[in-house]
């Protein structure tokens, strides 16, 4: 119910809407703002005008609550302020007594497709709301049901206290089926259930099934169910001839995508009827359930059997998608079915499996004799941290190559090329962007040139041979040298060489074996003692045999 303004009333218009949940007395009334409340500053509500005493108000802006404990029409007012301006509004509420009325039993139950007509006390000018289910239906003190659930009402928008819980039982098909001859010593079930029902037989049983033996005859039971009336059905079954032996064997349990052959063939039969149709003597089965046949012996009497047919809850056994996890997260695979047995790739045999680390993981499931297998491939990776080292100066003519260390394998330079190394022929800002699933990660370098006075220069290429020509790698310089390192890297950035003494040269050689053939790094930090200047200089060298 939404607030309004009464011009006749000469109440103010409506500047602030709002709603209340119910107009009964001895009740709490909930009032809700329906505006936007994030443009609120504050409220005071007012449930009576005047308010007689301050529990009469009330300044809670998601919501306020009044017990009115007499029927009667009520001017409530509210106060809104937004940024400091004030709103007025003020509505009427009628607040009315709750009808009391039995609407009947508690519990109703109907036929399927019948209709009932609920009904509560005609009040001339009231209002009349039905609930039922999830439905609000606005009507008269008469309702038509049409579908089972709970049925409650309110007048003058007060609920009754009371409802009625309406079900529905299906019209039921009582059938005993046909008149049989059985062999001697064969036992049928006669069966009669119904939904909602209560059961009679001839024989004095009450149970909605009973068993046909020797010596056989009318069997009548009556079915009376809740809603519908009651239902008759009869069978005669008749026991002949000598026992014979029958059975389809064992229920049966099948693994996913199996058959089986369900064989009721005799030499002495004349014919076949199974329940669920055929009239043959063999029939092939794929899905779960009974399944019973009749077979006439030599024209005379009727042997029965039932056989259950079950599928393992194997079905559809999968551990899921190939996927890809970023570090610290982690992945639960699970092949639970219930009771079986579980080997998993290394050896344990829980139902489920705690996945941290990247590889491949596969299951074997064994529930009775089905088997069923599936392996997932799990990659984790890590948030990328991308580096290309500190900003450096370089001398005129010199180049440096940037080497992109943390950036994965999908990464872009400044130039949206995807080269493994940059090459630095010019000053300026180098930079790249790496990415995974993991997110995004960025670096970028400025790369200065200048006039050097001390230069120092280094090989592309050396061949420590033992011919005595270029067989050793050290640079050349023409000033005087302040403090000096020389390291030297391999392609996997594993150091195999240092010195401090620019005149020690690198003879090729690591741990005392002769070093492969290949490139290499080197990094070099020296000063210029005349200048006081510091230089740091990177490139690499070609080792060749």
């Amino acid at each position: 119910m939404t607030s309004y303004s009464s011009k006749a009333a000469g109440l103010r218009p409506l500047l602030t809407n709002f709603t209340y949940n119910t107009t009964c007395s001895n009740d709490s009334v909930k009032f809700i703002i329906t505006d936007d409340i994030t443009t609120i500053d504050s409220v005071k509500w007012y449930f009576i005008d005047p308010p007689a005493v301050e529990a009469d108000s009330s300044d809670r802006i998601e919501g306020a609550a009044y017990y009115y404990g007499t029927a009667g029409t009520y001017t409530i007012t509210l106060k809104v302020y937004r940024g400091g301006v004030e709103d007025i509004t003020t509505t009427t509420i009628d607040i009315v007594d709750p009808v009391v009325y039995d609407m009947g039993p508690r519990d109703l139950t109907l036929c399927e497709n019948a209709t009932t007509v609920l009904t509560v006390p005609e009040i001339p000018g009231a209002t009349y709301t039905w609930y039922y289910l999830e439905d609000t239906v606005p009507g008269t003190h008469e309702f038509t049901v049409t579908e089972m659930g709970t049925y409650k009402v309110a007048v003058n928008g007060c609920r009754i206290n009371d409802s009625v819980n309406v079900f529905y039982s299906p019209i039921p098909d009582i059938d005993l089926g046909p008149d049989r001859t059985m062999c001697t010593g064969e036992l049928l079930t006669l069966d009669a259930t119904a939904q909602n029902a209560t059961y009679i037989w001839n024989t004095g049983e009450t149970s909605p099934t009973i068993v046909a033996t020797d010596p056989g005859g009318t069997y009548t039971v009556e079915a009376t169910v809740a809603g519908c009336g009651t239902y008759t059905d009869q069978v005669t079954i008749n026991f002949t001839g000598t026992p014979y032996p029958f059975s389809l064997g064992p229920d049966t349990l099948l693994c996913p995508g199996e058959t089986v052959l369900l064989d009721a063939f005799r030499p002495e039969a004349t014919a076949y009827q199974w329940t669920h149709g055929p009239t043959v003597p063999r029939v092939t089965v794929n899905r779960n359930g009974d399944f019973a046949v009749f077979v006439t012996i030599n024209g005379i009497c009727d042997v029965l059997d039932t056989i259950g047919v079950q599928y393992s809850r194997l079905r559809d056994f999968s551990l899921g998608n190939d996927t890809t996890l970023c570090y610290p997260n982690f992945l639960v695979l699970s092949a639970d079915h219930g009771t079986g047995n579980y080997l998993w790739q290394d050896g344990s045999d829980q139902a489920t499996y705690h996945v941290d680390s990247t590889g491949y993981y596969s299951v074997r499931v064994q529930i009775g004799r089905c088997v069923e297998f599936d392996t997932i491939r799990v990659d984790f990776q890590d948030t990328l941290r991308v580096t290309l080292g500190e900003d450096s100066t370089l001398c005129f003519a010199e180049t440096l190559v940037l080497t992109p260390r943390g950036a994965g394998t999908n990464f872009k330079w400044q130039d949206s090329t995807s080269v493994p190394t940059f090459t630095v022929t010019q000053p300026g800002v180098y930079a790249i962007v790496a990415n995974n699933v993991c997110g995004r990660a960025t670096d970028s370098v400025n790369i200065y040139y200048q006039d050097c006075n001390c230069s120092m220069y280094f090989p592309t290429a050396f061949t420590p041979n033992g011919d005595g020509l270029n067989d050793i790698f050290r640079p050349r310089y023409r000033c005087m040298l302040g403090k000096y390192k020389l390291s030297i890297y391999n392609r996997w950035g594993e150091f195999i060489f240092f010195t401090t003494d620019p005149g020690v040269a690198w003879n090729g050689k690591v741990k005392g074996t002769p070093a492969d053939m290949g490139t290499y790094v080197w990094i070099v930090e020296y000063e210029d003692v005349l200048n006081l200047k510091y230089y740091k200089k990177q490139g690499t060298v070609t080792l060749i045999r």
